[in-house]
């Protein structure tokens, strides 16, 4: 088994731990802030908000259009 420094558990685990904290600290940078030109701008964290919930409804839009430009696998087949 290939023991890589990314696969041991203890590294996983702290590279989340250090991601979290980067994340959180971000969305506390985001208190000094000065001006919002739309309402929903004024929220706190909204940028963090808006990323995620914009980056959730394109997976969804790509699951539902892989619906309809999905091709049975003997397609190409003759």
């Amino acid at each position: 088994m290939d023991d890589h420094w990314l696969t041991r558990d203890t590294t996983v685990r702290r590279l989340w731990i250090a991601f979290v904290v980067i994340l959180a600290v971000l969305v506390l940078l985001d208190v000094t802030r000065h001006e919002a030109h739309f309402t929903l701008e004024a929220i706190f964290g909204f940028g963090a908000w808006f990323g995620f919930l914009s980056c959730v409804a394109l997976i969804v839009f790509a699951k539902a259009l892989g619906v309809f430009l999905k091709r049975p696998d003997t397609y190409y087949d003759s």
